[in-house]
């Protein structure tokens, strides 16, 4: 017979499984008889929630070669597995820029990760899409169509339902979703242009993207809007949507973004071009057809504070 009093189904953050140990595993350190007792979690994850004082054995903090030898009484405060995390609903702040029925445009701010993946499963703005819009559980990926890196700030748009999510991911495959974002670049960019450069995987750093020829066909066209000494201001727009695309082209251009940890040369000095502490883009501009109304919708977002602060500086520098 099952020794626990909890089914083995839905753990929830709050799930406590009470468990009796059973005279056959009389013998057995903890962690031993743990890992009969709940053969669906790996050893790795019992050790961590004994790490962090989830496991408790007769009332005191379970070490994990103590021995057990039947009739002790252990409780476990399971925790989500990673996947399951990922889906929990956080009262993150958001900054919504439109809302309706069918439409929402977030403002994301610089460092929130868009989607969970590896070293990411919590804190995310899905996390917090789930807890502005509960509905959007029924939703592949909570609605969210398109992402910005997470030091990438600015607008973003997502669906609030199947048939929204349907007619923006059409929008985005043909081409029709209009993105222009604000990049700062390093060095003086003499004139507008164009970059078309596939970019896939990087042959050796397999966590970073590049121009190769390969990869998927990409295209960013960009104006220069202000030059600076050392630094020039551009409007890019996308016309493809690849992952790290203008971070990847402007370095390919050999200006890359002013604080870009990846693709951009290691900082040095005090100066504010050095000391910026992430990629100087920003989302600004979103345009689309609305998938209800078929009406072309735009939204703009001025730059955060930690960017205007560095062009504010920069044109003091400059004057």
């Amino acid at each position: 017979m099952d020794s626990r009093q909890d089914s083995r189904a839905d753990y929830s953050p709050e799930r406590t499984l009470a468990l009796v140990v059973p005279a056959e595993c009389a013998g057995l350190r903890v962690d031993q008889a743990l890992a009969r007792l709940l053969p669906e979690h790996s050893r790795s994850r019992l050790a961590a929630w004994a790490r962090e004082g989830r496991i408790r054995l007769d009332d005191r903090p379970a070490e994990a070669r103590r021995k057990v030898w039947g009739g002790e009484r252990i409780v476990v405060a399971a925790a989500p597995a990673p996947a399951e995390a990922a889906r929990l609903a956080e009262p993150i702040p958001l900054t919504v820029v439109f809302e309706d029925p069918h439409l929402l445009v977030i403002d994301k701010p610089a460092g929130l990760v868009v989607h969970p993946g590896s070293g990411h499963w919590q804190g995310t703005l899905l996390n917090a899409l789930l807890h502005h819009a509960p509905q959007l559980d029924g939703l592949p990926r909570a609605g969210i169509v398109h992402r910005l890196d997470k030091d990438t700030s600015g607008l973003l748009v997502v669906a609030k339902t199947e048939q929204t999510q349907t007619g923006l991911a059409r929008q985005l495959q043909a081409r029709t979703v209009k993105r222009l974002y604000l990049a700062l670049a390093r060095g003086r960019v003499e004139r507008d242009g164009s970059v078309d450069a596939p970019i896939g995987r990087h042959p050796r750093q397999r966590t970073r993207m590049a121009v190769v020829g390969s990869g998927r066909a990409a295209r960013t066209h960009y104006r220069v809007l202000e030059r600076f000494p050392d630094a020039t201001l551009l409007e890019c727009a996308l016309e493809t949507g690849r992952t790290h695309q203008i971070r990847v082209h402007l370095a390919a251009l050999g200006h890359a973004l002013v604080g870009d940890p990846v693709y951009g040369a290691k900082r040095r000095g005090d100066s504010p071009l050095a000391s910026f502490p992430r990629q100087a883009l920003h989302a600004w501009r979103l345009a689309l057809r609305h998938p209800a109304s078929g009406e072309e919708v735009s939204w703009e977002a001025s730059p955060p504070e930690d960017f205007s602060r560095l062009l504010e500086g920069l044109r003091k520098e400059a004057g």
